[in-house]
Parts: structure tokens; sequence; C-alpha cells
């Protein structure tokens, strides 16, 4: 054979059309392709070329970003979970399955459109998340990410993907500059990915918390969270027509000792609303939050007020459902004996 020969064999010509054009060592045999003539087809100068260990790439120029993408996920994925079908059909049916790999980092938040991480073609190499007790190693443009249990991936044009959590855990885990820990952090909960307590929890799990620059990020982050989360509840009571209640207030008694602060008050209905934040708050005096939290509504509901805890997880996801149990709070007034007199103060 010599590279006069076609680009393509028979079974492949409808390849040759397509905009990716990867496959395995394993799928060019299965087209009728030996090792041989494989190896033959991707010394320099030839027609193909090899992009990682058993995966091709069916032309001799640079691949694009998602020939890439494929292509660490070949290396990566279980040989019998990628597909390529001997005729052309619909897409979907031409679509590989991976199991037990997903791109995650960088190039992850790039796929779920963070504008704060960098395009694809300017990554060197693209993170793969795998199994622990996979048998891989790092190689080219694959650098392997073990984890015992894999998360459920999100399909972003027919790749998995690592949730936004869990990527950007394994993006910050490479990355040493602060300001780009910050954007990506702060994108995160902004852009409404995820909540702040999802994100510290993951950096929690992946042991990133003792590093000085990414705590400086999540205690930005926590901010950014609630002024996120406080601008949704504004929402909450505008647009689904609850009354207005007084906002960021101190409840006292008369007289007496300092109740605690609440984001919202209906005063006339002796009902208050809480931003429960606590996951978002790291730190080694975590407990002393919670119990804070739990004196604080045990105290004011002993004083014949109810207190709704809203997450901002609940906020960004369920807001109207939020809402019904906030509407259910004010109308079982009525039903409920008349509240202590408090004293309402501005926080």
């Amino acid at each position: 054979m010599n590279h006069e020969t076609p680009l393509f064999p028979r079974s492949l010509h409808h390849l040759a059309a397509g905009t990716r054009r990867v496959l395995t060592t394993a799928q060019l045999r299965s087209h009728g392709v030996s090792a041989a003539e494989a190896d033959d087809r991707c010394r320099p100068g030839g027609t193909w070329r090899q992009l990682l260990p058993g995966v091709v790439l069916l032309h001799p120029g640079p691949p694009t970003s998602e020939e890439r993408l494929h292509a660490v996920l070949m290396y990566t994925a279980r040989e019998r979970s990628v597909r390529v079908p001997d005729q052309p059909g619909p897409a979907d049916s031409t679509a590989p399955r991976y199991e037990e790999a997903m791109i995650t980092g960088l190039a992850a938040l790039t796929l779920h459109g963070f504008s704060s991480a960098p395009p694809l073609p300017s990554l060197d190499a693209f993170d793969v998340l795998v199994p622990r007790l996979r048998r891989l190693r790092s190689t080219g443009c694959v650098r392997i990410v073990r984890t015992p249990v894999l998360p459920v991936p999100t399909q972003v044009t027919g790749v998995p993907v690592a949730p936004v959590p869990r990527a950007l855990a394994d993006a910050v885990a490479t990355l040493d500059d602060a300001a780009t820990v910050r954007r990506l952090l702060t994108e995160a909960v902004a852009g409404g990915h995820c909540d702040a307590a999802t994100v510290v929890r993951e950096l929690t799990g992946a042991k990133l918390l003792n590093r000085p620059h990414v705590v400086n990020a999540v205690d930005a982050l926590v901010a950014e969270g609630r002024a996120v989360a406080e601008d949704r509840l504004y929402r909450m009571v505008r647009e689904h027509g609850l009354p207005d209640p007084v906002w960021n207030v101190d409840l006292r008694l008369p007289g007496g000792p300092h109740l605690g602060g609440l984001d919202a008050y209906w005063p006339d209905q002796a009902v208050a609303l809480e931003l429960d934040t606590r996951a978002s708050r790291p730190g080694p005096r975590q407990e002393d939050v919670w119990f804070e939290y739990a004196r604080k509504r045990e105290l004011l509901e002993r004083l014949g007020i109810t207190v709704v805890h809203v997450t901002p997880g609940k906020l960004r996801d369920a807001a109207e459902q939020q809402a019904a149990v906030v509407r259910t709070a004010l109308m079982a007034a009525d039903d409920r004996e008349p509240a202590a007199y408090v004293v309402v103060l501005p926080r």
C-alpha cells in the first residue's frame, strides 16, 4: 500500500463528509482496516494521524476541538460504549456513547458556557473523569482525574460533561491564580449554574479549602451567593403576588433581648422568612452556626411567629413552590393564637 490509495476504505466513505473523523483502532478493524494499514497511514507524511494510543485521526491536518474531545473520550471510555454505524443515519443514531468517562475541569466549564473559562483550542489538555480503579494513564492531550463515584454527566453537543460543581472543583484543583478562581466561582453562582452551598460542599470534598486563594474566593462567593439569593427572593414576592413584607429587620421583645435578624417579616400575620445559607459557610464553627439557626427558630415559634426557611437553591429551582409555602403560612395566620408583641427594627 502507498499514500496514493484512497483516504478511506469503502466502509468509511460516509465519514469523510462528517465534521468529526476520529476512530479507535478497534473500530477501524471492524471496518476492515488492519493494524498494519492503520500504522502505515499514520507514518510521517501519511494521510492519518495517531492522536492517542489506540485513537486515530482520519485526516493529516490538526484536530478540531470537537475531534480532540471525542479522541480523549475514546481513549478513556470503555471500548464497548463507543458506537460508529456502518452507514450514515439520523443524528441520534450516529452519536457515540461513552461509559465511565466524562469531560471535567476547565474544558467542562467551557462546554457549560462559562465566559470566564478559556476557549477549548487554548487548552493543551482536557481533564477526563474516570472511576478510581480504571487502569489508565495521562498522555498527550488527556489528563486523567479519578473519583470513587462518578456523577451523572450532562450531555453537551453529544459529549458527556461533569456537572458544574464537580467540574469547578476539578478546575480549581489545577489553578494557582486567585483572580481566575474567583471569576469561575462567581460565575457559577451569578450565572445560575448552581448555588454557593453546592460549590462549597464540592470544594470541601475535594479538600481544597486549605488553600488560601481558594478560601478567599469562597468568602467572595458566599457574599455573591447571598446577593443573588436576595434578588431572587424579591422577585419571588413580586412575581407571585405575595403581600409586601418589611425587609431585612431585627426583632426584639419590648425592653427585652434581641431575637434575631430576618430577611423578610409580615408583622400582621407574624410570619418570618429567613434565607438559609448555613451550608454556604465553610469553617470549623459550622456547628455553632447551625445551633444559632435552631435557637432562633425555636425562640420565635415559642412566641407564636411562624418561621419559613428558604434555601438559595430552592429559590433558584422552585420559586413557585416556595411562594406557595409562604402564602400558606400567611393564610393560616387567622387560625393561630395571636403572636406575642415584638419590636421590629431595621437591620
